[in-house]
């Protein structure tokens, strides 16, 4: 597999097969352009920022509505426990960005950060130090990713198939192992991780920026990013075309899979301990999340960026729940709808651009 490397933009020339026909001719090529330029359309937020700029409006409009309904909403300490509830979120979303990328989804990132998560928990109260502990526990998550990516690529097994069986398997393999039980009794330093500052900024919120700003990188600006909306777009032609289709599925499960480890380890560090039902649910969220930031479940569509937003928005909509005491089932209806509007645009979208381009 080639190594990542460095992508700049690449500049085109424009060629055309007209021989030059003297003053006359550059005389009318100057009125095209000024033409050309009369005609030119206003730059909208869409082309400054893409698909997220949906999952942008959407955000701006729910922060600036809470804003005016609650006064605690821009506090100091909201502000914080938002970030700390969002950051976990964003992390999943992300890993499970490159996956949908692909094509592909992974339903079992919930139960791997639950038995990640937990299995930190059991390595410290064992005595084990904290650094081989987290080490340990995100590896864990990795190694299960890579069982994924094996199931798909080998097996040939569907990703939902394949990560749904493994969904199963990490939750019974985190009750089993704790007999259902949470462990406590982690250290006071390995909670730090996840509930100091830095600056006064919480060391979740920088974490997961971190790594939205990695996936970020990796997307846009190495060889591996452009396989991976290969793969996405059409997984035949990116073969022929030299791809390692089986190599960069793969991968982009155990990344997933590493991420959802990051996740169990931090919430582990935030709760100060092991929960073995913690991560139940967390698959859908993050899913949710890379649907509202504008991915598209058909591939090769979607940032860290988006996605990161989308598990913003969703953090945002809870969060102002709880403020203004708004039933949480009627959240559930709102971030619904959010999803089928995010789908329901993406399609639109996509036949306008086939008629089009028709």
């Amino acid at each position: 597999m080639p190594k990542l490397i460095w992508r700049e933009p690449i500049e085109t020339t424009t060629i055309t097969s007209r021989p030059p026909g003297g003053a006359a001719d550059d005389a009318a090529d100057d009125a095209v352009a000024q033409a050309a330029g009369a005609r030119r359309r206003v730059i909208t937020l869409g082309d400054i920022a893409g698909r997220e700029s949906g999952g942008l409006v959407v955000l701006l409009v729910a922060i600036g509505a809470l804003t005016l309904a609650s006064d605690e909403f821009l506090t100091g300490n909201n502000l914080a426990n938002l970030a700390r509830q969002v950051a976990i979120f964003a992390i999943i979303a992300v890993g499970q960005l490159l996956v949908i990328l692909t094509a592909g989804i992974d339903l079992s990132v919930g139960s791997v950060l639950g038995l990640s998560g937990a299995s930190t928990a059991q390595f410290l109260v064992a005595g084990v130090p904290i650094v081989p502990s987290i080490l340990l526990g995100v590896g864990i998550g990795a190694g299960l990713g890579i069982v994924n990516g094996l199931l798909v690529t080998r097996a040939l097994l569907p990703p939902f198939i394949a990560t749904l069986g493994m969904l199963g398997i990490a939750r019974g393999m985190v009750l089993l192992s704790t007999d259902a039980q949470t462990i406590q009794g982690v250290p006071d330093a390995f909670q730090t991780i996840a509930n100091g500052t830095v600056l006064g900024i919480p060391n979740l919120l920088i974490i997961a920026a971190v790594v939205t700003a990695v996936v970020w990188f990796v997307l846009t600006r190495t060889v591996f990013g452009r396989y991976v909306y290969a793969v996405g777009s059409n997984p035949e032609s990116a073969r022929l075309a030299g791809v390692p289709v089986r190599m960069v599925t793969i991968s982009v499960y155990l990344i997933s899979g590493l991420l959802a480890g990051l996740g169990g380890v931090l919430l582990a560090s935030r709760l100060g301990a092991g929960i073995p039902t913690a991560g139940t649910g967390f698959e859908l969220s993050a899913i949710a999340a890379c649907v509202i930031g504008g991915a598209s479940l058909f591939g090769a569509k979607g940032s860290a960026i988006g996605a990161a937003t989308g598990a913003l928005i969703m953090g945002v909509l809870n969060n102002g729940g709880n403020l203004l005491a708004i039933n949480a089932f009627y959240l559930q209806i709102a971030i619904g709808v959010l999803i089928l509007v995010a789908v329901g645009f993406d399609q639109l979208n996509t036949r306008r651009s086939a008629a089009g381009g028709g």
